[in-house]
């Protein structure tokens, strides 16, 4: 076989799986029998009209397992409307012959690719067998090759259609998934790698300074209260219609993760700009952005004392940079912290840069231009 024809050949049935009965079946296994006795009763120039309404009567049936064995219905169906056609010397001239459309619709729509070649072939076979025994009209021949094709295309491109959409849904769940991830990095890792360094604080001091050691833990009991309240803010989203809108953090609450805890590096920031002209997404990128980089420099940073965030909006866009003055690596692997902040600027046609400042320390600059959010 040739690669085209063997790629179709090996290709498995539609995907996702079709429903095994639903309720228009089972109108359909009724309405054929009836309309093919009414149709009978009403053409009496229609020759073998009551044989072929008895054949459509016990044919109907076939149309229940349509979609799990759509080329078995389709033999069976064709075998008997071929062998009546032939044994009467003449086409089924009812309307309601148009049922066996029905299942060559379904053998292209759900079955495999050799289910698909193999009701081609029963069907281009049942049509010369019919043609040999009583030759028709050249219209005719292209009328009846013209409906099987059109069958079997429309067939095919419902099956591609779902098909891309199934990818569609498959690509919005992904990406549903490492944004959650993002935020679950971005938010809770955060507040806890405040909590365990308020922790190891609190292990320091215990033992010389017990006031130190309340406010350490009424510290930790703070961060801890904001890590449950964004825990159950983001269940609350995944919980919620499609339709309801999600609160979401902007550039003003970048003021929140500033701190001056003795136990930890200072955390200053400084925003500056019109802030309410950034859309609500830009916002948010941002704020999760400077989250992440502050969590870093206080947990990697070593000997840090100060963190600087620094957020302005100007007419080109957003610019955010976050910087300490510890002792810095000199280069890093990039992590799920780094990667994720490349990403979300990335999606907004900003970047993302991180690395050893020229004067010590880390630095984190990322900018977000204007026609990376209003394309």
């Amino acid at each position: 076989m040739t690669s085209p024809v063997r790629a179709l050949w090996d290709a498995p049935a539609a995907a996702p799986a079709p429903p095994r009965r639903v309720w228009r079946d089972w109108l359909l296994v009724v309405a054929i029998p009836l309309l093919a006795v009414f149709e009978a009763s009403v053409r009496t120039d229609v020759p073998w009209r009551w044989l072929w309404a008895v054949v459509l009567i016990a044919l109907a049936p076939t149309l229940l397992w349509r979609r799990s064995r759509p080329f078995t219905m389709l033999a069976i169906a064709f075998a008997a409307g071929t062998t009546v056609g032939l044994a009467t010397a003449g086409d089924p001239q009812l309307y309601t012959t148009a049922y066996f459309l029905i299942l060559l619709y379904a053998a292209f729509r759900w079955g495999s690719g050799r289910a698909m070649i193999a009701s081609g072939a029963l069907v281009v076979i049942g049509m010369l067998l019919t043609f040999l025994a009583t030759p028709p009209e050249l219209a005719d021949v292209i009328g009846g090759v013209a409906v099987a094709v059109t069958t079997g295309t429309l067939g095919l491109a419902v099956r591609w259609r779902r098909r891309v959409r199934t990818r569609e849904l498959e690509q919005v769940r992904l990406l549903e998934r490492e944004q959650l991830a993002r935020d679950l990095h971005d938010a809770v890792a955060h507040h806890v790698s405040a909590i365990a360094i308020q922790a190891q604080a609190g292990s320091a001091v215990a033992a010389t300074d017990p006031g130190a050691t309340l406010q350490v833990l009424h510290a930790i009991e703070a961060e801890a209260t904001r890590t449950l309240r964004e825990m159950r803010a983001m269940v609350g989203v995944l919980r919620a219609p499609d339709d309801a809108l999600a609160p979401t953090p902007g550039l003003a609450e970048i003021r929140s993760l500033q701190a001056t805890d003795a136990a930890a590096p200072t955390v200053v920031v400084r925003l500056g700009g019109d802030l309410d002209s950034v859309p609500q997404a830009v916002a948010a990128a941002v704020f999760r952005i400077a989250q992440e980089a502050v969590t870093n420099a206080r947990r990697h940073a070593r000997d840090a004392t100060r963190i600087e965030v620094a957020a302005d909006v100007d007419a080109d866009g957003v610019r955010l940079e976050v910087r300490d003055d510890g002792v810095g690596a000199a280069s890093v692997t990039p992590g799920y912290g780094i990667t994720g902040m490349r990403e979300r600027a990335g999606l907004l046609g900003g970047t993302c840069e991180a690395g050893p400042a020229p004067g010590g320390g880390w630095v984190v600059a990322a900018r977000l231009p204007r026609a990376g959010w209003t394309a």
